[in-house]
């Protein structure tokens, strides 16, 4: 008999590894927790193994290089001359969605209890990332323009009867910034797990079956390969895009837009 039980939700259950949530004690050490230390283990690695600043560089101090310049050219085309600045942050936030997303998409679960942990698939922590962006655009915005910086809301060269809705609403979507910010990359990934979990088990179920469940399985798995290899693009667009809001929100910031 063929079960047909498909949890696609178990791979985003937070399971404690040292420590037991049931004894109320706050230091307990998750699945999530190994994943985010391993995806900065690797960040560390890489950013290290690519900063020897050798003469005639090679193809990782290439990778390395060349991201940081990308990062950096978009800061600046965004902020500004003051964009140095804020790099960090931009940088930090950038290739930590993009380690945890293509490290969360890799096939480590051919292996038993192996199966990676996508630390961006939790909305606390994309929303904690999101809250430090809006942090940052808080304390920019109030710290160089002091209460002129709610001028940002104020359109100007309106009507008064006009630009009194208008700014209620551009406030409200300022207010909105950082749930869309944290949601995007979250929901991404989240999503795409979930399908590649379903069909996944749709490969399995069917070759157990056997007969024309076989034939099923077959188109399972090349969609399942799709989804992966877009997965892996998204990951990286997501990563793009929440390092371009979070410039050009600071942007907002730093210039008044």
């Amino acid at each position: 008999m063929v079960s047909a039980k498909i949890d696609p939700m178990h791979q985003f259950m937070i399971q404690p590894i040292v420590g037991n949530f049931a004894s109320g004690s706050p230091f307990v050490f998750t699945n999530s927790a190994l994943w985010m230390l391993i995806v900065l283990g690797t960040i560390y690695v890489f950013m290290l193994g690519g900063m020897k600043r050798a003469l005639i560089p090679g193809r990782w101090q290439v990778a390395v290089e060349g991201l940081t310049g990308f990062i950096n050219s978009m800061v600046h085309a965004s902020i500004g001359p003051e964009g140095r600045k804020y790099m960090p942050w931009v940088f930090t936030a950038f290739v930590f969605i993009l380690f945890s997303n293509l490290m969360g998409a890799m096939p480590f679960g051919v292996v038993e209890q192996a199966h990676p942990f996508t630390v961006t698939s939790q909305f606390t922590v994309t929303g904690v990332m999101a809250l430090i962006s809006f942090a940052i655009v808080l304390v920019v915005g109030f710290y160089k323009h002091g209460l002129h910086f709610f001028s940002l809301f104020w359109p100007k060269g309106t009507p008064f009867f006009l630009a009194l809705p208008i700014s209620l609403i551009e406030f409200l979507s300022f207010l909105i910034r950082p749930f869309s910010l944290g949601l995007r990359p979250f929901i991404a990934m989240f999503a795409g797990h979930i399908l590649l979990e379903v069909f996944g088990n749709f490969i399995v179920q069917g070759l157990r079956a056997g007969g024309g469940g076989i034939a099923i399985s077959i188109l399972c798995f090349f969609f399942v390969a799709f989804i992966n290899a877009l997965e892996l693009l998204v990951g990286a667009i997501q990563a793009y895009v929440f390092a371009l809001l979070t410039s050009l929100y600071i942007s907002d910031a730093v210039n008044l837009h």
